[in-house]
């Protein structure tokens, strides 16, 4: 875990890389389990993570990030409470994690970047809502096509047991 002036997203992001630890992590690898209290954020150069839970033992995958993404337990993150889900790489990838103590060093130090922030928790508050309200009221069908139309990446990189997964239906092989 070697630190590293690495790609994150702009420049004033830059004048904070030396707060980011540059990793390469294989597939498969736990970032955050759920229960645990997130005391790291991550930020994707290259590669692909799934956020998911335990449901009776079931795997259940709600959200994917690819490159150029941030992801972490934003609540668990913010508050100290056990994280809800846990992360976890689908492919190798790059990750530059920072701790809770830097990340609020550089809102504090930045308000761009704390600007840049809240727009973000809005725009994950918003991703919630619409998947929220298309697991009541949609068909897998349906999500299936819209995740077609908008992240169509999604189906060219992640396991189909993973998209069957966030779909909500069983998969052909499992």
């Amino acid at each position: 875990m070697s630190k590293h002036k690495a790609s994150l997203p702009n420049s004033e992001w830059e004048k904070f890389s030396h707060l980011f630890k540059r990793q390469e992590i294989p597939a498969r690898t736990v970032l955050l389990r759920e229960g645990q209290i997130s005391k790291t954020g991550y930020y994707i150069e290259k590669g692909c993570m799934r956020s998911w839970f335990n449901n009776n033992g079931k795997d259940i995958t709600f959200q994917f990030f690819f490159e150029g993404e941030a992801v972490s337990s934003v609540e668990s993150f913010m508050t100290g409470q056990p994280s809800l889900f846990t992360i976890e790489s689908i492919e190798p990838s790059i990750i530059h994690s920072i701790s809770k103590e830097d990340f609020q060093f550089i809102t504090g130090h930045s308000p761009a970047i704390k600007s840049e922030i809240e727009k973000q928790i809005f725009h994950r508050l918003f991703f919630y809502q619409r998947l929220f309200l298309s697991r009541i009221k949609d068909n897998p069908q349906k999500r299936y096509k819209e995740l077609l139309a908008q992240r169509p990446e999604i189906l060219q990189r992640v396991p189909q047991r993973y998209i069957a997964s966030y779909l909500g239906i069983t998969p052909v092989n499992g």
